[in-house]
């Protein structure tokens, strides 16, 4: 039962995660959620930390997908300034919006990383498609109100999880002994 909320690793912020340890690993699409992963979920507008960091994937070749449960028209305004793709009502914790990118941009499991804030439904719907995923704490620690409901729950898996796996913990460097 775990397993199926077990992220790969566990990265303090999105912007921690190395775009060239992304390319040494053979990652060719990082897949992340959209509030509170990628933005703030009530600042739209993103960071010049967040373009930085685009900016250093784009170096690496590796392309920054969208992948969000919210409406088509809710992530199209939140990712305009950025113009980035996106798959919207990607159904997680179901693979649906995964697999529905790794179609598009015709990568395999192996090609691809999702990354997300919550383990109920980014990090369940990346094991469930069977790609490798990144747990970042939140950006801001306020949420939305159905997240909030999601954030109860998984207080208790994520306690449980690091029972089982000690070894798991927010790092600020992504390349670790767990990953190599």
């Amino acid at each position: 039962m775990l397993a199926r909320f077990t992220p790969t690793w566990m990265i303090h912020a999105t912007y921690d995660i190395n775009p060239g340890d992304l390319n040494a690993l053979g990652i060719k699409v990082v897949l992340t959620d959209l509030d509170n992963t990628l933005i703030a979920w009530n600042n739209p507008y993103g960071t010049e930390e967040l373009r930085d960091w685009m900016r250093a994937l784009q170096r690496e070749n590796i392309q920054l997908v969208v992948v969000s449960n919210n409406s088509r028209k809710r992530v199209k305004k939140a990712v305009a300034a950025l113009q980035l793709p996106f798959i919207s009502r990607a159904l997680k914790p179901l693979s649906i919006g995964i697999r529905r990118a790794m179609r598009q941009y015709q990568v395999a499991a192996n090609e691809v990383v999702m990354v997300g804030d919550q383990l109920l439904t980014d990090i369940a719907a990346a094991n469930g498609s069977g790609v490798r995923s990144i747990l970042v704490q939140p950006i801001v620690e306020s949420d939305a109100w159905n997240t909030r409901i999601n954030r109860f729950f998984e207080h208790f898996v994520m306690h449980a999880m690091r029972k089982k796996h000690p070894e798991l913990k927010f790092r600020k460097e992504f390349m670790n002994e767990r990953n190599k």
